[in-house]
């Protein structure tokens, strides 16, 4: 099994070619926040940001408009939500005076007072070394139960063929043990609309599962392999603030060649207690053969696979002194062609996971028979789309314009 998941892991994303012819909330009230965030300064959107009710573990993240909705449980007597970005200040809004609909939230930059930096001595590698050493420290060492929300997506070219989304539980094990974390699918819908002419159907294989994996600090042996430092060549980049704390970032590339292609990235380490508190990350492409083994567990003969990009985000959020995982979101661009055919097929696959709640009492593990598998094809596993209030009072990460319009269409083909 863990063979399969190092597999799994490094891709990201399995993807699945196949050819063919011709945790419950309450029902108490809420309240719902919803708005755009923006730079005071710019005006520019503020993409992939964190919204959250403090004291609290529920959350949510604006999408690539930066626009967000957050729902609050009047049960929770909250005043305010609070919203942090990497290099901006973290800000507090009012909910009574924020309910409603086509709000703005500006953020403010915060610069860096040379005062406020304090000097580590040791190189670059020196602080990734302690910052892996603070795992126990810095992360949770007893279970969570999370709620989550995860989605995914395949574009060709510019055309939508498939989204799938869900509310997932997610038994979240101790950072400081060797075991598996788990996820349940509560509640989720999905849409496709392969065309008649299409020869080639993509599915992702493993889905919220995959997210799971690519939390770098709970799996330093995945991924881009933090367990080996020999891999790779670290050089200090700039500082920036997350969540009014002055970070490290610690740029990382390849020294080495190894069977498996490694990464290019960088990490973020809080100056104040040594915590990873960010991973941005993209898979070394420079031998187009050896990322294109990776990534397909079954394709056709004939069919020739080459990714041309790839992106990985990873986010951790900070409570009452432990730090916990925030966001995950994978970006994968690829062609297809088929043998002696002069054109080629572009594919865009997204995936990404936001964690919108989390408790740390009476936590067990699921019934195997209730747990998603990572061999498992997620959109195998939900219904078609459903009415336009399916999500009730569950939190979720708001659709941006394209998608929000590919699920409307999707929805009208399931009807026809």
């Amino acid at each position: 099994m863990r063979t399969f998941k190092k597999n799994l892991i490094r891709t990201g994303i399995l993807l699945l070619f196949i050819a063919v012819y011709g945790t419950a909330l309450s029902q108490n009230s809420f309240v719902t926040v919803s708005g755009q965030l923006k730079d005071s300064k710019t005006g520019d959107k503020i993409v992939y940001a964190t919204i959250s009710v403090p004291k609290t573990g529920i959350g949510t993240v604006s999408n690539s408009d930066g626009e967000f909705t957050l729902k609050v449980n009047t049960s929770l007597n909250a005043e305010y939500f609070e919203v942090s970005h990497v290099s901006y200040t973290t800000a507090k809004f009012k909910i009574s005076e924020a309910v409603g609909k086509d709000k703005t939230f500006y953020l403010d930059l915060q610069p860096i007072q040379l005062k406020e930096i304090s000097i580590v001595p040791g190189d670059a590698r020196g602080i990734v070394e302690m910052a892996i050493r603070n795992i126990r420290k810095n992360f949770s060492e007893t279970p969570n139960m999370m709620t989550g929300f995860y989605r995914e997506s395949i574009r060709q070219r510019r055309d939508y063929v498939s989204i799938a989304e869900a509310v997932v539980d997610i038994y979240k094990a101790p950072y400081s043990s060797n075991q598996d974390d788990q996820v349940k699918i509560y509640k989720g819908r999905k849409g496709s609309n392969v065309k008649k002419a299409d020869t080639l159907m993509v599915q992702l294989q493993g889905g919220p599962n995959v997210a799971m994996l690519i939390d770098i600090v709970k799996n330093t042996d995945l991924s881009i392999a933090l367990d080996n430092l020999d891999n790779y060549q670290f050089e200090f980049g700039s500082m920036v603030n997350i969540e009014n704390k002055i970070n490290w970032v610690i740029n990382f590339s390849p020294i080495v060649v190894n069977e498996d292609p490694l990464y290019f990235g960088k990490l973020f380490i809080s100056q104040e207690n040594m915590a990873i508190t960010r991973a941005e990350f993209s898979l070394d492409l420079k031998d187009e053969a050896k990322a294109a083994r990776v990534f397909i567990q079954k394709k056709p003969m004939g069919l020739h696979f080459m990714p041309t990009s790839t992106s990985y985000l990873v986010t951790y959020k900070e409570q009452n002194g432990k730090y916990f995982l925030n966001y995950v979101r994978v970006d994968l661009k690829f062609t297809c062609d088929w043998k002696r055919r002069l054109f080629k097929n572009h594919y865009t696959v997204m995936s990404e996971v936001a964690i919108t709640d989390r408790r740390e009492n009476n936590i067990a593990k699921f019934a195997n028979q209730d747990v998603f598998k990572s061999n498992m094809v997620f959109t195998e596993k939900v219904q078609d789309f459903a009415d336009v209030d399916f999500w009730g009072e569950y939190n979720i990460i708001e659709p941006d314009n394209s998608i929000e319009n590919a699920i409307k269409k999707l929805a009208k083909s399931k009807k026809k």
